[in-house]
């Protein structure tokens, strides 16, 4: 399977896929039928007949996912930024802090949520999905998560939401009364991610909890009636073997998720693992691609289809990241993200706000500073960033959209 991606370096195949289905007038990309999409990707990309086929399989699925008018409205992102530990291979903005911080951070978070709240009614943005990630937002205690949730609720218009998102990726997070509350707020759905079911390897990758925690979790999260829960698992693990993570994936399957995540270990810059070993995707990449072949098949006979699908630089093997999911369960936020034809707007300490101008074919991005001390004390500045960058804007999205309608 060496080279199944051909020439493609980009994070989001799919996107492209897209491209050749409907054309882009921006880049003079003509529509095209599926034979010869195909064609296209196979001969003049590269890649491997399976991963074209996977991409138009994947394609086409969306498209009967997606629904309504994507342009009026948008994504909603708000991070929170700690986690108990700092994994081997994460780069993301997670912080180890005691409580007296994450209070801090959290009055200035629900500033920006009413802030951000009050000028979407204004503008008449609406919101068509809601995602709390991080970090670990399940760090947060059952009072504060609470408050999050009031806060979200009396200061944003959700009543047309279609998904409701939180992580719950460490297990050891997670208890009855966290996810009642998220029940009782609306989530809909919640990831729990074991990343493997090994004892020795949850050790060495640093996170800390016990194979044991992961069941105990999934005891919560049926007992609490949130009716989809995704799985994380990581292809390529330090020390795993393809029978060790083939033991992960049976024992995440008999657990009955609706959505399983199959990741492709990646070395991060900010990473633990880059600064151990900078070569580690190259000297890994046969095994990953061995995990990632046999998951594939293991999960279509398990009843799950492909939805998403993403990449990222120095993977092992050069593979991808896959969303599979049951009937009916795919995550939309995680589709729009990599379609990038909605606005994300994105709250909190290194919320990457995406701005999307539909005539154009053009993002803009409006960051939050990543560092959650930066962030409480600059909030002025972060808001106005999104009123210049994202509020005032919004005329001109509708008018493209209108535009676009007439054409």
């Amino acid at each position: 399977m060496k080279g199944s991606w051909g020439i493609l370096t980009g994070v989001k195949p799919v996107k492209l896929t897209r491209e050749l289905f409907r054309g882009n007038p921006y880049n003079g990309r003509q529509p095209h039928p599926k034979d010869e999409v195909k064609r296209i990707l196979m001969e003049e990309d590269g890649l491997s007949e399976d991963k074209a086929d996977l991409l138009i399989e994947i394609y086409e699925y969306q498209q009967e996912v997606l629904q309504g008018d994507r342009y009026t409205q948008a994504g909603i992102y708000i991070g929170i930024p700690f986690c108990p530990t700092r994994c081997l291979y994460c780069s993301f903005t997670s912080n180890q802090k005691p409580d007296p911080e994450i209070k801090r951070y959290l009055e200035a978070l629900h500033k920006e949520i009413a802030y951000v709240g009050s000028r979407m009614k204004d503008t008449g943005l609406g919101i068509e999905t809601l995602y709390i990630g991080g970090g670990t937002p399940t760090t947060l205690d059952p009072g504060e998560l609470s408050e999050l949730f009031d806060c979200i609720r009396s200061e944003m218009d959700v009543s047309g939401l279609r998904e409701f998102t939180m992580e719950a990726g460490r297990p050891d997070t997670i208890d009855r009364d966290k996810l009642m509350a998220a029940k009782e707020a609306g989530v809909t759905r919640i990831s729990i991610n074991p990343q493997t079911m090994k004892q020795k390897t949850l050790d060495i990758i640093g996170r800390r909890h016990t194979v044991e925690d992961i069941y105990r979790a999934f005891d919560a999260a049926r007992e609490s009636g949130i009716g989809n829960i995704n799985c994380d698992l990581i292809a390529g693990l330090p020390d795993e073997t393809p029978e060790d993570f083939d033991d992960s994936l049976a024992k995440v399957l008999a657990l009955g998720p609706t959505d399983i995540t199959v990741h492709t270990l990646a070395l991060k810059r900010a990473s633990r693992l880059i600064q151990q070993d900078s070569q580690y995707h190259l000297s890994h990449s046969d095994a990953a691609k061995e995990m990632i072949e046999r998951s594939s098949d293991v999960l279509r006979r398990a009843g799950y289809r492909p939805y998403y699908l993403y990449r990222l630089k120095r993977m092992a093997g050069a593979l991808e990241n896959t969303g599979w999911c049951r009937e009916g369960s795919a995550g939309i936020y995680n589709i729009r993200i990599m379609d990038e034809q909605q606005s994300i707007v994105a709250l909190g300490a290194g919320g990457m706000s995406k701005v999307y101008f539909p005539k154009e074919n053009r993002l803009e991005r409006v960051p939050n500073v990543s560092n959650y001390e930066v962030y409480i004390d600059r909030l002025d500045e972060m808001l106005q960033r999104k009123e210049t960058g994202i509020f005032e804007m919004v005329p001109e999205i509708y008018k493209q959209s209108e535009d676009l309608k007439r054409r």
